[in-house]
C-alpha cells in the first residue's frame, strides 16, 4: 500500500473557502492562521508514520493468551469527518512467537489515522496482527465515543463497542477470558 499524502496548499485554500461559506472573514485576527493549522492537522493525521510494526520474539510458553488493553486512539468518522476515540484491546494466543509490546499501539494508531468507521478500524487492526503473527487466534475490542453522535444529531454521550474475534476466540472459554481481562483492566 502506497503512503498517502495530502495536498497541503489545496487544503488551506479549501478551508479558507469554507470559512467564507460559513459567513466568516478568513482574514480576521483569530482566523488568519486557521487554514494553515487545519492543513497541518490533516497532514499529520493522514501522513502519520507508525514506525516498525513487526518486531516479534520467540514465545516463552505456547498457548498463552497475551492481552494489551487501554490503548486510546483517535480517528475520524468517514461519514461526518468528525473525531471519535476508542480504547482498544488486542489479544492473541501465543504460539511460536510474541509481538513486541509497543507494536500493539503502533498498529492501532496506524489504522486510526484515516477516515474510517470503528467497525473497520477493529477489523483492520485484527487483520494486521493476524498477518504479523501468522495466526488466526486474535481478538480486538474497541470501546469508543463518536462526536458525530455526541455533538450533532441526537447529541448524547454514548459508548460504542465493537469486536473482531477469530480462531480460538470463537470458543466460549477463550472469548470469556478475553472479555474478563478487558473488563478487569477497567477497574
Amino acid at each position: 500500500m502506497s503512503k498517502k499524502t495530502i495536498d497541503h496548499e489545496k487544503v488551506k485554500s479549501l478551508v479558507r473557502e469554507l470559512l467564507v461559506a460559513l459567513g466568516d472573514d478568513p482574514d480576521r485576527e483569530g482566523l488568519k492562521e486557521t487554514p494553515r493549522r487545519i492543513a497541518n492537522f490533516w497532514r499529520d493525521f493522514i501522513e502519520y508514520e507508525p514506525g516498525k510494526l513487526d518486531t516479534t520474539f520467540g514465545a516463552v510458553k505456547h498457548n498463552q493468551m497475551v492481552c494489551v488493553t487501554g490503548m486510546r486512539v483517535w480517528s475520524m468518522c468517514e461519514h461526518h469527518m468528525l473525531p471519535f476515540w476508542c480504547d482498544v484491546s488486542i489479544a492473541y494466543i501465543a504460539d511460536d512467537k510474541v509481538l513486541g509490546l509497543s507494536k500493539f499501539a503502533r498498529i492501532a494508531h496506524k489504522h486510526a489515522h484515516k477516515l474510517t468507521l470503528q467497525e473497520q478500524l477493529v477489523s483492520d487492526i485484527s487483520e494486521e496482527v493476524r498477518e504479523i503473527l501468522g495466526t488466526n487466534d486474535v481478538a480486538v475490542l474497541a470501546k469508543g465515543e463518536h462526536l458525530c453522535m455526541t455533538m450533532r444529531g441526537i447529541q448524547t454521550p454514548h459508548r460504542m463497542i465493537s469486536s473482531a474475534l477469530d480462531g480460538q476466540f470463537h470458543k466460549a472459554e477463550q472469548r470469556a477470558e478475553f472479555f474478563n481481562l478487558v473488563n478487569a483492566s477497567c477497574l
